[in-house]
């Protein structure tokens, strides 16, 4: 049917402190009379009421709202956030549908906890995430002939989509948003905020001949490039902003072609210092003309009218309401653009500086670490508190920015939720007798940071110690392995789920992502998954398998690593893994008994590489206190640790647990 190949085709973007009691549900309980619906959720009657009646003139039979922004971007800034004002629902990745009866949402199990608190019982709640899911929704409740409305800025094109379809409906730009109240003014920032930003050994001027390049080696001929992801103008211009929450992105889009050069931001925060850094001023080939961010559309529909030109566009960052304008026989497609797999592998400078960031994005979790293992004992911190000490503990590092993501802080049942971020109305007093979670990044000048790690301040169970054990066996023998260049991630990475699957546990997210020079935090396309680009030296990723106990607790365990070219007895163009996120384990949580000889060796020489490394920053910043926290907590690994019940730190004794254990009892 029209309806089901053409939405088959779409990519669904986005498919893509108080104490809580204990007696407290924080879930909505839709089948009860009255439901109960906790604090936490946010009453959609009167939205969903307008939406309706709106859709009722424009004969739109139903609606469909992605989470995301008209550059398919993660993180959107909130006057683009219309799944969250018309559902409630907080979290990066969803889609929703609205009907004059139903209204249904999809999100992945990362955030079905979290929906479940933030949506009141207008909502349904749908946990699979397929499109297939999507289709057989809607084909079951639009009528035969109803016309199903949706923004063209917010969907991606997929390249095999005739994108045709007489059932849908592009609906105008302004109807969009006066459809989902979404509102609200640009972020203006301060008059530089967008600027020019220099960390690497490539101008803009640099790199814009290198993708010339590879538009004209391109055998289709195509003669201009389109790029509308956020971060391939900022990273083809060297140029940052701050429209993006966690992410030092601007509103822009680039035409590229031989002689041209086309950057449609908004004019008026260029200032003319700017404007002297892109020769603004002048018509040659390496001189950027800039144009207003609304004239888009406009302006290439001026160009495509020309004869002989061929435009190239990634589809995966790509939006329908830019495709529409350009016809087919003009169109040359691929999955990625060239920007966005030339920004994959970082130059030397880039290599070194990120490396950098990541040395002082450890003195901040170290601090954390550190500052929880003597405070949480005293049973006055939370999870928000901990959450807000990481942060404050990055901000004071050199060219740190901010975060570059909302930091995760969890404890007990909480980090059983992968993606869970605390609120007065949900976060948890910290205690010793529960395991702790805290995934935090930050954003630097010079790089991005994502670290998790997880702890226990008592006494660990056998079976949390062995979860544990397995999820670092994971991340160790991904960081180990030897691999041809060109090896795609997701050849890789079942190695990272072996341990687990061995006793019958898995995780329900991915194993890795890639991480950018002060970018976003989740950089594509690198990473472990059958969509990501084979790995090449100088590509930067997570590696950060997990498990997950529902109501019970939550581990990760999340290293940023480097491909680097390995050492091999016979062959040539081998790669491997480097670590360059330098904070130790918890030693208490290993069994080391479970680890092979090699994974022991390479635990001990990470440990001998934080040592190094990381020393002389902490004696370069005056933190003793630290420096001897750390070194305590990377002595070298043997097999009779597996059988120890010491604590993280000599400093907390078995004694300190003991009457802490008992208080919390009390």
């Amino acid at each position: 049917m029209p309806i089901c190949g053409w939405l088959l085709a779409l990519s669904l973007a986005a498919l893509t402190g108080n104490i809580v009691a204990a007696n407290e549900r924080t879930e909505r309980n839709c089948s009860l009379t009255p439901p109960y619906i906790p604090s936490t959720a946010v009453n959609t009657t009167l939205r969903l009421q307008e939406l309706r009646e709106k859709m009722l003139p424009l004969n739109i039979s139903a609606y469909i709202i992605p989470g995301t922004d008209a550059h398919l971007s993660e993180y959107i800034a909130p006057r683009d956030n219309r799944l969250a004002f018309m559902t409630g629902f907080t979290g990066s990745a969803g889609t929703a549908v609205v009907t004059q009866t139903k209204a249904a949402m999809w999100t992945d199990s990362r955030y079905w906890v979290q929906a479940e608190r933030q949506m009141d019982c207008n909502w349904a709640l749908e946990k699979d995430v397929s499109v297939a899911s999507v289709v057989d929704w809607l084909l079951a409740e639009v009528p035969h002939g109803g016309q199903i409305g949706f923004d063209p800025f917010l969907f991606a094109i997929s390249k095999s989509t005739s994108l045709r379809s007489p059932s849908l409906l592009s609906v105008e730009v302004s109807v969009n948003r006066a459809l989902t109240q979404a509102d609200g003014e640009l972020s203006m920032g301060p008059p530089d905020a967008i600027n020019a930003y220099i960390s690497t050994e490539r101008s803009w001027q640099m790199k814009v001949e290198h993708i010339r390049n590879q538009m004209a080696d391109n055998p289709y001929d195509s003669t201009a490039l389109l790029l509308s992801a956020l971060d391939e103008s900022a990273w083809l211009f060297n140029m940052r902003g701050n429209d993006i929450p966690y992410n030092p992105f601007f509103y822009s889009y680039t035409l590229l072609t031989m002689d041209e050069i086309w950057l449609f931001l908004h004019t008026e925060r260029v200032t003319d210092e700017l404007k002297v850094y892109l020769n603004a001023s002048c018509n040659g080939p390496l001189c950027v003309q800039l144009k207003s961010y609304d004239t888009i559309l406009g302006e290439l529909k001026k160009f495509v009218a020309k004869p002989g030109c061929k435009v190239w566009i990634g589809t995966e960052y790509t939006n329908y309401a830019v495709v529409e304008v350009i016809t087919q026989e003009k169109l040359f497609t691929s999955s990625y653009s060239p920007v966005l797999l030339t920004k994959a592998v970082k130059d030397e400078t880039e290599q070194r500086v990120l490396r950098d960031a990541h040395v002082r994005d450890a003195v901040a979790v170290v601090q954390l670490l550190m500052w929880l293992e003597n405070a949480v004992p005293k049973g006055t911190e939370t999870e928000l508190t901990a959450a807000h000490y990481v942060d404050k503990c990055r901000s004071k590092q050199m060219d740190n920015s901010g975060p570059s993501f909302e930091t995760i802080s969890a404890s007990g049942p909480n980090a059983a939720l992968a993606h869970y971020s605390p609120t007065n109305e949900t976060c948890r007093r910290l205690t010793v007798d529960e395991m702790y979670l805290v995934d935090s990044g930050g954003q630097y000048l010079d790089g991005t940071t994502d670290i998790t790690r997880t702890v226990h301040w008592g006494i660990p169970t056998a079976m949390q110690k062995e979860a544990f054990t397995r999820v670092l066996m994971g991340n160790i023998e991904i960081s180990r392995t030897i691999f041809p260049s060109d090896t795609r991630g997701i050849n890789i990475e079942m190695l990272g789920r072996r341990a687990l699957w061995e006793v019958g546990l898995n995780y329900g997210h991915g194993t890795g992502h890639g991480v950018g020079n002060y970018f976003g935090v989740h950089e594509w396309p690198v990473g472990f998954q059958s969509n990501n680009i084979p790995f090449r030296a100088g590509m930067f990723t997570s590696i950060e398998p997990g498990y997950y106990k529902e109501d019970d607790f939550g581990i990760r365990i999340e290293d940023v690593a480097v491909t680097v070219p390995a050492q091999t007895k016979y062959g040539n163009n081998y790669l491997t893994f480097d670590t360059v996120s330098l904070v130790p384990y918890d030693k208490k949580l290993i069994d080391t008994s479970l680890l092979s000889s090699e994974q022991l060796q390479w635990l001990n020489t990470y440990y001998e590489t934080i040592r190094r490394v990381l020393g002389p920053e902490l004696d370069k910043q005056g933190l003793r206190e630290e420096k001897e926290w750390m070194l305590r907590n990377t002595e070298p690994f043997s097999r009779s640790d597996s059988g120890s019940t010491r604590l993280f730190s000599s400093s907390l004794t078995l004694i300190t647990v003991a009457v802490a254990l008992l208080q919390n009892t009390v």
